[in-house]
């Protein structure tokens, strides 16, 4: 059977590929295309223990079983950032390479009914770990990206009752002080507004396959794998 193989950030450097098409056996797992690959490529294989697998947009064992047509991916860290729109139309869910409009965002889920909006802003700051920072990268797996944003909001939905809520990440090269994710929460009071915000941002961390490379002025490196 043939399987689809997607590479995102520091494996899709290992690997020197961003996609390829893998023959495997009826009955393989997404674990037996990892070994595959390893093999190739062993830079690859001491990340095993930090690796999460992907079939078709959705995380999954590493046993299971693929199918003939599957789209797999080996997920990294995610360091986090196509878009998406909630069934109702109040809520937004984007990746862009654009700048990202703060103030829009505000306006574009605040009702009249609403008493509060809480907004996070994640700017890149110039230091870290002690290292200056020149600049940093990001990179997406943008249809699961999305998907898991829009999942963050059916989950605030249940919990809060809310659905006035954006969340945009950006991806490519961001300079020191240029904001690389934004959400913004509209709620009728505050509390409500703030606990849903901070659990937005705690959930796209988690969950939302996006990564960050730093560069410095003597070397880069992708954050997560053995940071």
């Amino acid at each position: 059977m043939k399987v689809k193989v997607r590479f995102f950030a520091l494996y899709r450097e290992l690997v020197g590929l961003r996609e390829t098409q893998a023959d495997l056996p009826q009955g393989a797992t997404a674990m037996d295309a990892w070994q595959l690959f390893a093999r190739s490529h062993p830079s690859l294989a001491p990340n095993l223990p930090h690796t999460r697998f992907a079939v078709n947009g959705e995380y999954v064992d590493p046993k299971v079983a693929l199918h003939d047509g599957d789209e797999l991916v080996f997920i990294p860290p995610v360091s986090g950032g196509a878009g998406g729109e909630a069934s109702d139309g109040y809520s937004t869910f984007e990746i862009t390479d654009q700048p990202i409009d703060v103030n829009g965002m505000v306006e574009a889920v605040r009702q009249d009914e609403d008493g509060a909006v809480v907004t996070f802003v994640g700017v890149v700051r110039n230091e870290n770990r002690g290292k200056a920072v020149l600049y940093l990268e990001y990179e997406a797996y943008p249809e699961m990206a999305t998907a898991k944003m829009m999942e963050i909001g059916e989950e605030i939905a249940t919990r809060w009752g809310l659905r006035h809520l954006a969340m945009i990440h950006r991806v490519g090269r961001m300079e020191i002080g240029e904001a690389s994710v934004v959400i913004a929460v509209a709620a009728s009071h505050r509390e409500v507004a703030f606990e849903a915000c901070r659990y937005a941002i705690d959930r796209l961390k988690e969950t939302v396959p996006v990564w960050k490379k730093e560069v410095y002025a003597d070397g880069q490196v992708w954050l997560g794998v053995g940071n």
